[in-house]
């Protein structure tokens, strides 16, 4: 669609071979239409802009493109919001004297053609005008067929309302001039006027679900409608419904689902308005099919009801169903009337039900092979219209979105796998044909592929299915007889088990859908109901479905009538205020046409249905016989009878309404499937039973053969009609009447006709008028006085209600033609209830300012304390956490002192260890030259002195010469003095050696004292230490003993030597040093040896009495260490062991070395014994 013309002044024609299509062209004086568009709702996106959200798309209804809308629609990205100028609302068109000046100037004009033309008066004198048209074509016409004109300034209101001169023409200019501006919606008083545009406007998506959830737009619009329903539930706590009526095409079903999607999005939050929102693929792929007028056409009607929990959100869903020649009433809260002849047979040019075509185009490769499926043309059923696809319609894709749709609703994947099997069951049965058998035109089925598919599928064998199909029992007496069928009764049962099996299919899963809305749910009453069923329709040819649905829509029409009209005026009269009553179309006449008993259309059909002799002819002649009268009602030829409708005449063709309207299933056929091996044909066969036992008010009819007796197809769809009235009137309904501006699916095309007949069946002028005539706000003394009396300057307490409101309405100043003062009520005109919510809004908007700035200070105060509290209860806190923290610490570091003062001491053992051992391979090493030195020194004195001894003996050879024996005395002399003085060196250094000798043995006497204590530091240690020690200590006595008689016998010995060695000395004259002087030193050796083996002796057992003693207070709890006190000890006792174990060698080599050095001294003192011995015998000698 091209951009919108920019002056909108007139209509003009177009194109006259489009019967009437018109578009807005400019007029003459082309300068207020400039304004005009200037001054239409600012911000408005241009025509060609496409919305994603939008629920049309393309050249066709988004009914048609998508025809199952998720919640994907409620969180897409929605174009910018337009900034709607209020300006257009708060017109105040009383400007008298520019308007008559136009008035003068413009009027409408009704060409030849039906269309109105926006004329210019040139002249006017008396009885006729000169008009002007916009092609410039000057005519005189009579001035009462001049319809005037409404100002520039009220061009494209959004409620008709707001017109000065309401009249056709004018609602046609208007809705037109908003409709090629992409606002779709216009308020026609509580009436909501919808025209489907056939392509995406942005007018849709969360952008606007929350400006109209804010109220920052007041724009007409479905979004405001379900606004409304939602507020006055939870205000008024009374259920609402929202009724959408037009025509086929007309866009029902969008508008449905964008009612759901705004009711989804303010009360979703639960999950389950998800699942609400993913029942319309399902039910669309089910219900909604092709037709010549509209590509997405709903065969069925359903009734949603959204319950609503205490907080406002959705708490579960039902629905309830009613199917057309197969109308079972699934639950009591969503009707369903849905088409089931389109399932056997299809007019050129239309399809059957979605659900075949996506089942053939996108079951997956399994599926397909399973079902033994085919293409589409390959299936009776659906080739006969020669029609297979939808423009701009993914068959396969909506296949997958009905499949995740069935996920949804908890739909499990066997079940899905029956739904689809049924489906093709369908189908396979359309392609069963027959054979004659004989010459009485008796059939039996072809045993073929499709009757096997068809008995595989359903789960029977193919004889019962043949037999069900050809023959058929029947009862008579106490017999039972088999009748074979004729070729056309065999293809009516054929058809009537397709039919079945698909309606029972739709009843199940509406069922299914009823389970999962309802699980686990809590109610609270209220709810909100959206009821989009079938438009009227009036074909070439109309036979018993569209009897059915115009019937439907005469009786919502009546509901409409009864709300807007009736009611409402009833209301005035009965609370006695001023009121001229507005004359509107009633069709009451046409309702008892079809519902008077016994003489009505629907007792008549009845009546003849019961009749085996009956027949569409029979019928036909009935009616005219008996209601030819009816001014609602005429005759035509043969079968043919013409009914005059709220929405014009329409003829209908009687052929097969008595056979639709029986709706005979056979015995035979419901027992067939309740002998099938699936679930699905058994439940089917159940429900069907279940029905057959409802017998009919009236003569019983045993027509064909069939032995059942059940209520006819118009008498159930009469009585749930009724259901469905009944629960519209316990709500408080809220109408959308949807407009086709043009039967060619166009976008951009506005037909003026067609507008023009679809708003006198909707009764939008009439709407209007009495809108603007009445008072559409009422409210009750007592609500009103209690609903504003706080706006009242002066304290009326005490007064009545009627009293506070009359105060109320002074106060603010509302004219008394503004409101009317009932006996019960007060009745105000449109927009006064406004004026006084917006200052009850602002007044109590300052309250709760006032309120909330003194419960903040409030707030606050408190806050602050119990921040003062909580920062003091903290310090309180986090000072015993510091000192819990503290301790631990503290803890933590005594333990690791103790165990680093342990540590160290082992290491520092570990270091002596290491030194005094070296030391002691040290001075073993020393001690051991010294002994050999000793030893050495020993042997060269003894061999030096026997060498001078032996010189000195051949000194003295008997016979020597008298000469030499004075130098022999002179020598002599010499070396006995120097013998003598050697041995005083000797003496003092033995008396040196004597002193040296006390002072080991005080030293060796404080060795055995400290023995004796260290004796007793180990008595606390375990037993086994005790004997070791003993067993040392022991030893160590004897070493000492041993040692000190020694060194007794030494001492004693030294000095015999001492005064025998002098004499020696003085005898021979050497200088020989004694051998007890260098004696002394083996004896000094091994006392230094054992001081250190009891200064080690000390040590040791100090650390180790101080070690155990430290863990068997760790391990009795009186000194704290992280460490195993157990396992310590063990390794302490192995360390004693082991020091043992090597201070016991130690002791016995130390033994070992005094013994030697013992024997050693023995030997000498031998020596010495026998070199005095030979002294002496020399000297006697």
């Amino acid at each position: 669609m091209g951009s919108p013309t920019p002056n909108p002044i007139r209509f003009a024609d177009v194109n006259s071979g489009n019967n009437g299509i018109a578009s807005l062209s400019a007029p003459e004086n082309g300068d207020s239409g400039a304004k005009v568009v200037g001054r239409v709702e600012n911000g408005v996106a241009d025509a060609d802009q496409a919305h994603e959200d939008s629920p049309y798309s393309g050249n066709t209804l988004v009914v048609e493109d998508r025809p199952s809308v998720g919640d994907e629609d409620l969180v897409s990205a929605a174009a910018p919001l337009p900034s709607v100028s209020k300006s257009n609302i708060e017109h105040r068109w009383s400007d008298i004297t520019s308007y008559t000046t136009k008035k003068k100037v413009q009027s409408w004009f009704q060409l030849p053609n039906g269309n109105w033309e926006l004329a210019r008066i040139v002249k006017t004198a008396g009885s006729e005008s000169v008009i002007s048209l916009p092609d410039g074509k000057v005519l005189k016409v009579n001035s009462d067929s001049l319809i005037p004109a409404n100002p520039d300034i009220l061009d494209g209101v959004d409620d008709l309302m707001q017109l000065s001169f309401l009249n056709e023409p004018s609602v046609l200019f208007d809705l037109q001039y908003r409709y090629n501006r992409d606002m779709i919606y216009t308020k026609a008083g509580p009436v909501l006027v919808a025209i489907n545009p056939f392509k995406k406007v942005p007018l849709y998506g969360n952008n606007y679900i929350e400006a109209y959830k804010n109220k920052s737009i007041e724009s007409p619009h479905v979004y405001a409608i379900a606004d409304t329903a939602i507020r006055e539930m939870t205000q008024d706590e009374v259920n609402q419904s929202i009724i959408m009526s037009g025509e086929s095409g007309a866009g029902k079903t969008e508008t449905a689902k964008i009612a759901m999607q705004y009711l989804a999005a303010l009360g979703g939050g639960s999950g389950i308005e998800y699942e609400i929102l993913k029942t319309n693929p399902i039910l669309e792929a089910f219900g909604n099919a092709k037709t010549l007028r509209n590509d997405n056409s709903s065969r069925f009607g359903k009734l949603i009801e959204i319950h609503f929990s205490e907080t406002g959100k959705i708490s579960g869903a039902k629905i309830q169903t009613f199917l057309l020649e197969k109308v079972v009433l699934v639950t009591p809260f969503f009707i369903v009337l849905c088409h089931l002849s389109r399932v056997v047979q299809c007019a050129e040019g239309e399809r059957s039900y979605h659900i075949f075509y996506q089942l053939c185009a996108g079951a997956p490769r399994t599926l397909r092979e399973k079902l033994n499926l085919k293409d589409v043309n390959e299936y009776k059923y659906l080739n006969q219209s020669n029609c297979y696809s939808i423009s701009g319609v993914d068959d396969a894709e909506q296949f997958h979105i009905v499949k995740e749709a069935l996920d949804i609703v908890h739909v499990s994947e066997e079940d899905q796998e029956s739904v689809f099997a049924m489906l093709a069951a369908v189908l396979w049965l359309g392609n069963i044909s027959f054979n004659m058998i004989d010459n009485e035109n008796h059939v039996e089925a072809v045993a073929d592929e499709s009757l096997i598919n068809v008995a595989q599928l359903i789960g029977c064998e193919t004889v019962d299915l043949n037999l069900a199909l050809s023959t058929r029992k029947m009862r008579v007496g106490h017999d039972n007889i088999i009748q074979k069928l004729t070729l056309s009764q065999a293809i009516d049962t054929r058809d009537a088990l397709a039919k079945s099996i698909y309606a029972c299919l739709f009843e199940w899963l509406v069922e299914q859908i009823n389970k999962s809305l309802a699980v686990g749910k809590r109610r609270t009453g209220r709810s909100i109901s959206i009821l989009d069923i079938y438009g009227f329709e009036s074909f070439g040819r109309n036979s018993f479905e569209q009897f059915c649905i115009n019937y439907a829509n005469e009786r919502l029409q009546q509901h409409f009538n009864r709300h807007l009209f009736k009611l409402e005026q009833e209301e005035y009269i009965q609370d006695g205020i001023d009121w001229a009553k507005v004359d509107f179309d009633d069709n009451q006449d046409c309702l008892n046409l079809f519902e008077k008993k016994p003489l009505g259309l629907l007792s008549l059909l009845d009546e003849e249905s019961t009749f085996p002799n009956g027949t569409d002819i029979t019928f036909a002649n009935k009616l005219k016989q008996h209601l030819n009268s009816n001014p609602c009602f005429r005759g035509e030829r043969e079968k043919a009878f013409t009914v005059s409708h709220f929405a014009g005449e329409v003829t209908y063709d009687t052929t097969g309404f008595l056979e639709k309207n029986r709706d005979l299933l056979h015995l035979d056929s419901i027992q067939l499937l309740s002998l099938c091996l699936c679930h699905l044909p058994q439940i089917f066969a159940s429900n069907m039973l279940n029905q057959s036992e409802k017998t009919v008010v009236g003569p019983l009819h045993k027509a064909g053969g069939a032995d059942s007796q059940k209520l006819s197809v118009a008498t159930k769809f009469k009585s749930q009609l009724f259901q469905l009235m009944q629960r519209l009137e316990s709500t408080t309904p809220h109408f959308i009447r949807c407009i086709k501006p043009n039967n060619l699916q166009s976008p951009g095309s506005y037909e003026q006709g067609l507008v023009l007949q679809q708003l006198r069946c909707c009764g939008v002028l009439e709407v209007v008028r009495i809108s603007r005539s009445g008072f559409p706000s009422r409210m009750s003394h007592q609500k009103f006085a209690r609903r504003y009396c706080f706006l009242l300057l002066e304290n009326v307490a005490s007064q009545d209600p009627l009293s506070v409101s009359v105060a109320i309405l002074h106060q603010f100043n509302i004219l008394p033609e503004m409101y009317q003062v009932g006996y019960t009520k007060l009745f105000f005109r449109t927009g006064q209830i406004g004026i006084l919510e917006d200052t009850r809004n602002h007044t109590l908007h300052g309250i709760l300012r006032v309120q909330s700035c003194f419960r903040g200070h409030q707030a606050q105060r408190h806050f602050k304390e119990l921040q003062r509290g909580i920062a003091t209860l903290q310090s309180f806190v986090r000072g015993e956490k510091a000192r819990q923290e503290f301790a631990v610490l503290l803890q933590r570091h005594r333990a690791a002192v103790v165990i680093q003062k342990w540590i160290k001491g082992r290491n520092v053992k570990k270091t002596f260890k290491k030194i005094n051992d070296a030391s002691i391979v040290i001075q073993s090493g020393y001690f051991l030259t010294l002994n050999l030195k000793y030893k050495h020194a020993k042997q060269f004195i003894r061999g030096w002195l026997v060498r001078r001894c032996s010189q000195d003996i051949g000194l003295v050879k008997p016979g020597g010469s008298k000469e030499n024996e004075s130098d022999e005395v002179l020598v002599k002399s010499s070396f006995l003095s120097e013998v003598q003085r050697r041995v005083l060196k000797a003496e003092a250094a033995l008396r040196e050696k004597e002193e040296e000798n006390d002072i080991l043995h005080q030293q060796l006497q404080q060795y055995e004292s400290r023995w004796s204590e260290y004796e007793v530091k180990m008595k606390s240690m375990e037993e086994v230490w005790q004997k070791q020690m003993r067993s040392l200590q022991s030893s160590l006595s004897i070493a000492k003993k041993s040692l000190a008689v020694d060194e007794s016998e030494r001492n004693s010995d030294a000095s015999v030597n001492t005064s025998d060695e002098r004499e020696y000395c003085w005898d021979t004259g050497s200088n020989h040093k004694g051998p007890e002087s260098n004696g002394l030193r083996p004896m000094s050796a091994g006392l230094s040896v054992i001081s250190r083996l009891a200064e080690e002796f000390e040590q040791r057992s100090q650390v180790f009495g101080d070690d155990a003693k430290f863990l068997v207070e760790v391990k009795s709890g009186q000194g704290e260490a992280s460490l195993n006190p157990d396992r310590e000890l063990r390794r302490l006792k192995q360390m004693f062991e082991t020091w043992k174990k090597d201070y016991a060698v130690r002791l016995r080599e130390t033994k070992v070395v005094l013994n030697k050095l013992g024997n050693e001294e023995g030997a000498l003192d031998r020596v010495k014994k026998k070199w005095w011995g030979r002294r002496n015998s020399t000297r006697d000698t």
